[in-house]
């Protein structure tokens, strides 16, 4: 029986053509047998330079069979069969889109192991540059950076799964970096907006429910188009965030969980919004708190409610701020109010409170400002 060779072993020979070829034994077979990778060169000193790169690259990495594959069909495992189950569904779709629209019409054909930082880097470069499919007029002909740092971040949990299982022998996105996100400023409505807001709100009642209870919970929006008369504890003055309503694949509309496991929460309501829900529920005729206008059997679509937000901020001179803004507008009024950062990421649903101070930092830089003027007067007082 012939001896197994160890990864990492090589030979050298030229080629009929004058060209120099190097193997290297990179994995093995079901049977045994060694799988080869193969570099070559035009001079035998460059083909030593290139199989000792090669070398270190593979050294204690055994592949298999399946390093053969094309990215494509590795990425079409990955998320039918590491992935599926392990995230939300609407996330897996969003994944799945990504990836057939940006990734495999570009480098879906090459093989696995065959993935190099630069394609990476290329990858994202034309992406920027041109890589929008459905083109407007007003649209530039590239995707926004943060949507290519969002399928390079796809990429690399890919790879790095990928390298775990013996695919490929170093994960090429590590080495790679995204594109710079630049953070769009929010749209945090001042006191006199808010009350300018909160008066506009006030003449429509058929959306005053609606808007009051947003901004007083900050709840995103598709938490609250998915609350129902159940989540709501009259007595206790509570709401429970359990469900979040979204538009799947096709424009069906949907309700699953929140977004993430912080996402489902209970919180304590303002006493106004408490008397604002229990009188609502005196008239309900469905079971979501807030339904469709026309179709009641159906929560609030959040589309609608983002529209209808649009035509309010117009008529009422405000600034065309997005929905998400009204969320930022609560936690920032509420931070400014006093409340500490612990309680107001719990009521938000983030996973921790330092990414809520992240979120801030502009409110609770102007806090410690304050603050240091309360000490400084203190201490003068005293002095």
């Amino acid at each position: 029986m012939a001896k197994r060779r160890p990864s990492g072993d090589g030979m050298v020979r030229k080629r009929d053509d004058g060209r120099w070829e190097g193997r290297i034994v990179v994995g093995h077979k079901k049977n045994g047998d060694s799988i080869f990778r193969y570099i070559y060169a035009d001079t035998q000193k460059e083909l030593t330079a290139k199989l000792h790169q090669n070398i270190d690259a593979y050294r204690g990495v055994e592949l298999t069979e399946q390093s053969k594959m094309s990215l494509s069909e590795w990425l079409d495992k990955w998320l039918d069969e590491r992935m599926a189950g392990t995230i939300r569904n609407h996330t897996l779709e969003g994944y799945r889109r990504d990836i057939n629209n940006h990734v495999k019409p570009y480098l879906g054909q090459k093989q696995l192991t065959r993935i190099t930082p630069a394609d990476l880097n290329d990858l994202y470069t034309f992406l920027l540059e041109q890589g929008r499919i459905t083109k407007g007029q007003n649209c530039t002909p590239g995707l926004a950076p943060v949507t290519v740092h969002g399928i390079h971040t796809i990429l690399h949990h890919a790879l790095k799964t990928a390298t775990k299982e013996g695919l490929i022998p170093s994960n090429p996105a590590s080495k790679v970096v995204p594109p710079k996100i630049t953070n769009r400023p929010k749209g945090i409505l001042n006191n006199e907006q808010l009350d300018t807001l909160m008066a506009a709100i006030a003449k429509d009642e058929l959306w005053h429910d609606f808007f009051y209870t947003e901004l007083t919970t900050g709840l995103r929006r598709g938490e609250l188009c998915g609350l129902k008369w159940e989540d709501f504890d009259s007595k206790a003055g509570t709401l429970k965030i359990c469900r979040t309503v979204r538009t799947e694949t096709g424009g069906k509309l949907t309700a699953g969980d929140t977004k993430t496991y912080a996402g489902k929460r209970t919180i304590l309501l303002p006493h106004s919004t408490i008397q604002l829900l229990k009188k609502r529920k005196e008239t309900a005729l469905t079971e979501w708190i807030f339904p469709d206008l026309l179709k009641p059997e159906r929560p609030t679509h959040p589309a609608g409610a983002y529209r209808k937000l649009k035509k309010i901020l117009m008529e009422a001179g405000l600034p065309s701020i997005r929905f998400h803004d009204l969320r930022h507008t609560f936690a920032t009024h509420a931070l400014a109010g006093g409340v500490d950062a612990k309680t107001l990421s719990s009521i938000l649903g983030h996973t921790k409170a330092s990414f809520t101070l992240d979120t801030y930092a502009h409110v609770t830089g102007d806090m410690q400002k304050r603050a240091a003027q309360v000490v400084g007067d203190f201490i003068q007082d005293i002095l």
